[in-house]
């Protein structure tokens, strides 16, 4: 009989006391550890994913060691945002599976983590350069008098044009990259990518085709950088 301990994490008191989003934790974890498997803990986490200090998730780190059981999660990006800290995780001595990636191993666990970081850190980074920026203009920030018809204009192009780009498709074309070269199919890395709940710029599963169309774009955009 497999024995887990679970643990969910909520961004926000408001989330951890109305359900939203615990109980599609719940659900998950429920569906994953189905009979004869026992669930022999539950431990939630309220806390922002920037954050690592996690009382409830060392806890449930804990209790599975103590009981010999898998620490139960129900997505990878419930743990955190940081890398280094679910390399922590697991280097802890203690098994653990994500719901949404029961298949992964120790490889693509790692790279998910240097992906979400490396998205955060671009994401702080756009925002303080762009922010510097309008200061430097001597732009008064927070300013309702700033949403000229013209700033309207520019920030419209700036979303249409982060819509072309797509964060998760970025982040995809990342983790091809990768796969293939570590020697992966195109078919293969389609399954990592499936598996891993990344989606085509349409709503579509990858396949080997998309794959390929994700490779040759990321080839001819370095041939021209």
């Amino acid at each position: 009989m497999k024995h887990y301990i679970a643990y969910y994490r909520v961004s926000t008191t408001k989330q951890g006391v109305s359900g939203l989003g615990l109980e599609a934790q719940q659900y998950a974890v429920n569906q994953y550890a189905r009979a004869p498997a026992l669930v022999l803990g539950h431990y939630t986490e309220v806390e922002s994913g920037k954050k690592d200090q996690r009382p409830q998730l060392l806890a449930a780190i804990a209790h599975a060691r103590q009981m010999n059981a898998t620490l139960l999660i129900a997505k990878l990006d419930r743990l955190s945002r940081n890398a280094g800290f679910i390399f922590a995780l697991r280097d802890s001595g203690v098994d653990f599976v994500c719901c949404d990636m029961p298949d992964a191993n120790t490889l693509t666990v790692g790279i998910f983590a240097v992906l979400a970081q490396h998205e955060r850190e671009l994401i702080s980074k756009r925002t303080k350069e762009a922010l510097a920026a309008l200061k430097a203009r001597g732009v008064v920030l927070g300013m309702p008098a700033n949403l000229t018809a013209k700033s309207i204009q520019q920030g419209q192009v700036v979303r249409q044009q982060n819509a072309r780009e797509n964060k998760e498709n970025r982040q995809a074309t990342r983790l091809a990259v990768l796969l293939r070269q570590q020697g992966h199919t195109l078919q293969q890395i389609a399954q990592e990518l499936t598996s891993g709940d990344y989606r085509t710029r349409r709503g579509k599963n990858f396949d080997a085709t998309a794959v390929r169309r994700l490779l040759n774009r990321h080839a001819e955009s370095t041939e021209t950088a």
